[in-house]
């Protein structure tokens, strides 16, 4: 297999665990947390912070890809989401909502620096002539994030429902950590990384 394919669809792997996993995780706890008799606005607050440091991290992700390397901000961004799924797998009596809104502003972070090194690193990784070709590269890459992000709502609430919430999240972050080990075995260093540091403007 030509180098190129071979990093780009390691990227896609990771990217595609990782969204599967991401979906999982907010199925997880909207249903978990409402059979603990959370109410509405409760579960809704426990994505306040998922969102809002998503938005942080959108801010200073190219900047900080650009200078320490688009494939180590991406496994930076697996390692968090496997930290914020451990993390949730604690006795009840530990997920006081700050608690859980923390985990997910963890994982917030985590899915938005994994996208965006995924995303932006596709143009490093592949070859191609024309901007077309290009296009049709990350187009397979983020054209299937909704529909597997779905699926991940699905294997979410299966794993709910056969393992429970403490095996299931368990189960995630094994599967990820495992997903994490590949790419840094497979992926070149320095992805994406500048030769000047770039300043944060």
């Amino acid at each position: 297999m030509a180098p190129d394919l071979r990093n780009y669809l390691t990227v896609t792997g990771g990217y595609w665990a990782f969204t599967i996993t991401d979906g999982a995780i907010r199925m997880l706890v909207v249903l978990y947390f409402h059979l603990l008799g959370y109410s509405p606005f409760e579960v809704a607050m426990l994505f306040l912070f998922y969102e809002f440091f998503g938005i942080v991290t959108n801010l200073v992700g190219g900047w900080l890809g650009a200078r320490i390397g688009l494939n180590l901000t991406m496994h930076i961004g697996m390692g968090m989401q496997v930290i914020a799924l451990a993390m949730l797998a604690v006795p009840d009596a530990w997920l006081s909502v700050p608690y859980v809104m923390f985990a997910q502003a963890l994982s917030g972070i985590a899915k938005d620096l994994n996208k965006m090194s995924a995303k932006a690193s596709v143009k490093t990784l592949v070859s191609s002539d024309s901007s077309s070709q290009l296009f049709k590269w990350v187009a397979i890459l983020t054209g299937s994030k909704n529909a597997l992000k779905g699926g991940g709502f699905f294997i979410g609430a299966a794993l709910l429902q056969w393992i429970g919430f403490r095996a299931a999240l368990l189960v995630l972050a094994g599967m990820l950590l495992v997903v994490l080990i590949i790419t840094v075995i497979m992926l070149p260093s320095g992805v994406g990384k500048m030769k000047s540091k770039p300043k944060f403007s």
